[in-house]
């Protein structure tokens, strides 16, 4: 069995915080993490590792140098090999430009390393709420695509994959390969050993750069990208609401009336 699973580096949005004067997105000092979804993502694939001898799980991420320290991270919870795509030329991708560029990649992986089996990524990255680069890998790729996983397994030439709905859940069944993206399972990731940790810091991790992949130039990069940011910015902040607690309902009710009509919304 062979797997791979995409992996991004993002801040931790639990350390960003607002500037009160300027009201804009303080950056220093936040930490950077593994996008949780790919760490679900990861410890999926590591759970088939764990049933299906010969398996052999190899990480993928698109970014920064930097980002080579979040495959470390993998590495020491599951992953065998890990590959980092980054080069200037790729830099300004919107998430269809991206999904472009990771395609290529894995293309470039299976010539080495032969077909990947199942292809999992994170449901969405936490800086992006996108949603959308793991379905476009598999529209690239043209193959089975199943979104919002929290288990799966194989079974034959199958894997059946267990996904969240918004009425419960339900199991459904794609012949390999696939693209499996991961929302929050009931079980959180695996901790890392002294040893997987120790071994991790060791691993060189290859770089691709654009001069390694067979690309179109012209669909990679801030070129190549169809959406923009035109603005970004911090919306106002909301004004705290009103609580209303006369002595009556009848009193309570005449004084949101009156509020309402003093704000023009009755």
């Amino acid at each position: 069995m062979n797997i791979l699973v995409c992996v991004k580096q993002v801040p931790d949005t639990t350390e960003i915080r607002i500037d009160p004067v300027t009201n804009t997105l303080i950056r220093a000092g936040v930490p950077s993490i593994v996008n949780p979804f790919d760490a679900y993502a990861l410890e999926i694939a590591a759970r088939i590792k764990d049933t299906t001898p010969g398996t052999k799980i190899t990480l993928l991420s698109m970014g920064p140098p930097q980002a080579a320290a979040a495959l470390k991270e993998c590495l020491a919870v599951g992953g065998d090999q890990a590959y980092l795509v980054s080069d200037r030329a790729f830099g300004g991708a919107d998430t269809l430009a991206t999904s472009y560029t990771l395609k290529c990649a894995i293309d470039k992986l299976q010539e080495t390393d032969g077909p990947f089996d199942l292809i999992f990524c994170g449901k969405q990255a936490i800086d992006g709420d996108t949603a959308q680069v793991g379905p476009e890998i598999a529209e690239h790729m043209d193959c089975p695509q199943i979104t919002y996983g929290v288990e799966a397994r194989v079974e034959g030439d199958q894997v059946l994959v267990k996904r969240e709905t918004g009425e419960g859940y339900e199991i459904l069944a794609a012949a390999m390969p696939c693209v499996i993206t991961v929302t929050k399972p009931s079980f959180n990731p695996r901790f890392p050993t002294i040893k997987s940790k120790m071994a991790a810091s060791r691993a060189v991790i290859p770089t691709l750069t654009v001069e390694d992949l067979t690309v179109d130039r012209t669909r990679i990069g801030l070129k190549g990208s169809p959406t923009k940011v035109k603005k970004s910015f911090t919306p106002p902040r909301k004004q705290g609401g009103v609580t209303i607690a006369e002595e009556s309902c009848e009193a309570s009710a005449k004084k949101l009336f009156e509020l309402l009509g003093s704000a023009n919304v009755i």
